[in-house]
């Protein structure tokens, strides 16, 4: 898998986990046929991260899909390279594995009341469960080429680990500013591969709207991407109280379809490989089937 392979333009998205295994094969095989490089997808308390892999590889025939990212305080190291290599060898050069989900502790993890297992601090722990995934024995088949592997990073230190151990890195919800940064970090031949969240919408308020709910909500719940933000500038004016113009602007990218492919250009220019599109709505529960046919005709 070259950094070609995905294309410079991919989705990334959420809305699978609650929907039936019918309706998401019917999704991803009409996703394949658009043309979108590669489908990533996250994983919350919904379909676990190596079945939907397995849904949307065998429902699809070129796209690669990718982990966006496999939450490693849900699996045992061995489960998951036991996993990856059978994906690896069932769907040749299609299957990326992103890795992350890190938690101190059980405080900083609660998601829809459940309180995610606390792993350690995140740099130390990723390098241990890679460490771990290499020194699994291999009792089945091993595939060739090996899935490539890329990890959740934000800060320098997981971006450097991710540039020595890995593919590259997948960073959520940054703006463009954290591309430029990250590629600085990771040097040139790293994979980088950035989520942007996006709203299809021309009503700009009602859009806005949109996009504000959707920072708020990690900003209120996930102290590792406040961090962040603060890092890149952003302070209590942005991020207490409720968040600002300033920062939703920066993390969504809103309005029409030229607003949008500015936006992946901008990220491009900055030194990413590949941009993957998160289309949010009013309706989080609905698939975005017309804005990813939209996007599709103008963009790839």
């Amino acid at each position: 898998m070259t950094h070609d392979d995905l294309g410079r333009v991919g989705l990334w998205t959420f809305a699978f986990e609650p929907q039936p295994a019918t309706l998401v094969r019917e999704a991803a095989a009409e996703i394949d046929e658009l043309g979108y490089g590669a489908l990533w997808f996250g994983e919350g308390l919904g379909r676990d991260t190596v079945g939907q892999a397995w849904l949307l590889l065998s429902a699809t025939r070129r796209i690669v899909v990718a982990s966006g990212i496999a939450n490693v305080a849900y699996r045992d190291p061995i489960a998951m390279a036991a996993a990856e290599r059978a994906l690896g060898e069932a769907f040749p050069g299609r299957y990326l594995l992103g890795l992350g989900g890190q938690r101190v502790d059980a405080v900083s993890g609660v998601f829809d009341g459940y309180a995610m297992p606390p792993v350690g601090r995140p740099v130390p722990m990723m390098r241990g469960y890679l460490d771990a995934m290499d020194a699994v024995p291999a009792h089945g088949p091993v595939p060739d080429p090996a899935p490539r592997r890329v990890l959740a990073a934000l800060g320098p230190k997981m971006l450097e680990l991710a540039a020595a151990r890995t593919w590259g890195a997948h960073p959520y919800f940054v703006p463009v500013d954290h591309t430029a940064q990250a590629r600085q970090t990771i040097g040139p031949k790293a994979f980088l591969g950035v989520e942007q969240a996006v709203v299809l919408d021309t009503d700009l308020t009602r859009a806005r709207d949109v996009a504000r709910s959707h920072v708020a909500g990690y900003v209120a719940a996930a102290p590792h991407q406040e961090a962040s933000m603060r890092r890149l500038g952003f302070g209590d004016a942005d991020l207490v109280g409720g968040v600002s113009d300033r920062l939703v602007d920066a993390i969504v990218a809103y309005g029409d379809v030229g607003t949008i492919h500015k936006r992946v250009h901008e990220h491009l220019d900055a030194g990413a490989d590949h941009v993957c599109l998160q289309v949010l709505t009013a309706d989080p529960s609905a698939l975005p089937m017309p804005e990813w046919r939209e996007l599709a005709s103008a963009l790839l």
